[in-house]
């Protein structure tokens, strides 16, 4: 049987928090709709979503993790699939909402493998179920099979985007204890990356990420400030160097038509604030508008709404 729609958020509180949350849908108002749709149990709307997203492979990436973070994105999914069993659409959704439940605690690893397994034999040209696994093994699986989940979805589609994020993230987590090393291979495998892809590729950002995915890895060791304005680590040479390319390449080429270019966004307008220029991070906060990203604001271990505020608010000459 299906679960009853969600009631509505609480009063009081519970309204004044949802002000501050974020929205992990970012600018796609289709997809917000069409996730209102799910939590009411009209699956029926994210079909067509997926279906009008086609190969897309970003925004479908984009899109499905999106819904599968909704609480009841498996139950409908499973009613979708019992209706459509052959729906590659219906068993991704399932996938990667099994996936968010193994992230939480509510489910098993192994089911979340199965379910991913099955929907990459629907689609096999489909890189969204290796990205379900990756995203599953990013933290808990062993550094091979992060690579070879990784060289899934790169075979799939070269550009994937949060793919490269996610193995930029893992890179960043090796050898902690090394410091502030300009070697580290988080810098040559986002430099490659960037380098390997078209001059109009959001990955050009990638050395951006990585900066900042090291600096979380460096404070959380105790070798960096727990402030990243302070630490010093955005104003080195090679810093400078990587951040003005990335600033460059947004005001050649952004890439307004990419659904997770407000993350791209993000890192870059809190690393032109680490880095001590106000006016550009100003400029990056104007297109950011309301769709701050909890990363990389969080960094170390921060409140990431008010570390965005109080970024903004500085750069913008508010305080």
């Amino acid at each position: 049987m299906s679960p009853p729609p969600p009631p509505p958020p609480p009063l009081g509180r519970g309204r004044k928090r949802a002000v501050h949350a974020f929205d992990a849908a970012l600018d796609d108002v289709e997809l917000v709709a069409a996730r209102t749709s799910l939590a009411q149990g009209r699956w029926t709307a994210v079909r067509a979503l997926l279906a009008a997203t086609g190969d897309d492979w970003d925004r479908r990436g984009h899109r499905v993790t999106v819904l599968a973070q909704e609480p009841a994105a498996l139950a409908w999914a499973r009613d979708w699939q019992l209706a459509e069993p052959e729906s590659a659409d219906a068993a991704v959704l399932l996938a990667c909402a099994t996936v968010q439940r193994v992230l939480h605690g509510k489910d098993r690893p192994e089911r979340a493998r199965e379910a991913c397994d099955a929907a990459a034999a629907l689609a096999p040209v489909d890189p969204t179920p290796w990205l379900g696994l990756l995203i599953l093994e990013r933290s808990r699986g062993s550094e091979g099979d992060v690579v070879r989940l990784f060289d899934e979805v790169r075979h799939r589609y070269p550009e994937h985007h949060h793919a490269h994020h996610l193995m930029v993230a893992r890179l960043a987590e090796r050898r902690a204890e090394a410091g502030q090393d300009p070697l580290h291979e988080v810098y040559d495998f986002a430099n490659w990356a960037a380098e390997q892809a078209p001059a109009d590729s959001p990955l050009a950002m990638l050395p951006v990420v990585a900066h900042a995915e090291r600096y979380r890895v460096l404070a959380g060791a105790g070798s960096e400030s727990t402030d990243p304005a302070a630490s010093g680590h955005w104003v080195g040479r090679r810093a400078r160097q990587v951040m003005k390319a990335a600033f460059d390449w947004w005001l050649e080429w952004e890439r307004e038509d990419h659904p997770r270019r407000h993350l791209d966004l993000n890192f870059l307008a809190h690393a032109k604030f680490c880095e001590g220029r106000g006016a550009e991070a100003a400029a990056l906060f104007h297109r950011i508008g309301p769709h701050a990203t909890p990363v990389p604001w969080s960094y170390p271990d921060r409140d990431p709404y008010q570390a965005f505020r109080a970024a903004r608010d500085s750069a913008l000459g508010t305080v």
